[in-house]
């Protein structure tokens, strides 16, 4: 299993990097010594704006095999209305030419379906919904997509949102089941370190640095030293920061973290790869 930064700039896409998204894949190999069906996997953890563009440089959005959003800021699933007519107007493959349908599964919060059409401004009966399978994440209830298990946890920030925690076959332990847990946005809370419980990868966001932002209300953002805290009472094996946004100094949040975290620190970048 493989986790591939797609964007990673927090709240807005900066000059580096457009707003998060993740893809995490299973090669072939490993998906069939798992007893799945013999091909590459690929999810995709959120697209921001800006996201999709990138996405294309790692897979073709037409060889997804599902979309898991962690909430409904533009900042985390905007770029899922570009993704809707990719796949409906692709020249050779897209259903306009198919007719067939993708039903590309998209995992989200309870009013997705009505966010998704609000934000592509599609007519009534006329919605993205014919393209996408539109669930709705049910706290504790997992969601298998091929060789990967998907949970969703309930996170603290001022929209419904979640943290995705992926379990897949393991690339550096073969025969075995490795765990990524994605954040998503949240500031410090219950939920998300029991996301984050014995994960290989904890990939957290940081959005906020400590000083700076003591003054905006709890319930937003984490701190550098916050994911750290979340990893080092969950337990995680590895922390990669993310959802920087463009004024942040990467150092300074490593740093933070560094101070209550005694495992490996990364902070994430457009194209980086992380092997679980």
């Amino acid at each position: 299993m493989r986790l591939v930064t797609v964007g990673c700039s927090g709240s807005f896409a900066g000059p580096a990097s457009p707003a998060s998204s993740y893809l995490v894949q299973v090669p072939a190999a490993e998906a069939a010594a798992a007893g799945h069906e013999e091909r590459d996997w690929s999810v995709v953890l959120d697209l921001g704006n800006g996201s999709l563009g990138a996405l294309q440089r790692f897979v073709d959005p037409l060889d997804l095999d599902a979309v898991a959003l962690s909430h409904l800021h533009p900042d985390h699933f905007v770029d899922v209305c570009g993704l809707y007519v990719y796949l409906r107007y692709h020249p050779a493959r897209g259903s306009a030419r198919t007719g067939v349908p993708s039903r590309l599964p998209v995992l989200g919060p309870s009013d997705t379906e009505a966010r998704l059409d609000a934000a592509y401004g599609a007519d009534p009966g006329d919605g993205l919904a014919h393209e996408l399978d539109v669930r709705t994440w049910e706290p504790g209830a997992a969601v298998t997509v091929g060789p990967l298990t998907l949970e969703p946890f309930r996170v603290f920030h001022p929209v419904e949102a979640y943290g995705v925690r992926v379990t897949g076959p393991s690339t550096l332990r073969p025969g075995e089941r490795s765990v990524l847990a994605y954040t998503g946005d949240t500031d410090a809370c219950d939920g998300v370190v029991e996301l984050a419980r014995d994960a290989d990868l904890l990939l957290s966001e940081a959005a906020f640095h400590e000083g700076r932002d003591d003054a905006v209300e709890r319930g937003i953002h984490l701190t550098g030293r916050r994911a750290g805290e979340v990893a080092t009472a969950a337990g995680a094996r590895r922390l990669v920061l993310t959802h920087l946004p463009a004024w942040n100094d990467p150092d300074r949040s490593r740093d933070e973290a560094r101070e209550v975290y005694a495992g490996p620190v990364d902070v994430a970048t457009t194209g980086a790869e992380f092997l679980l």
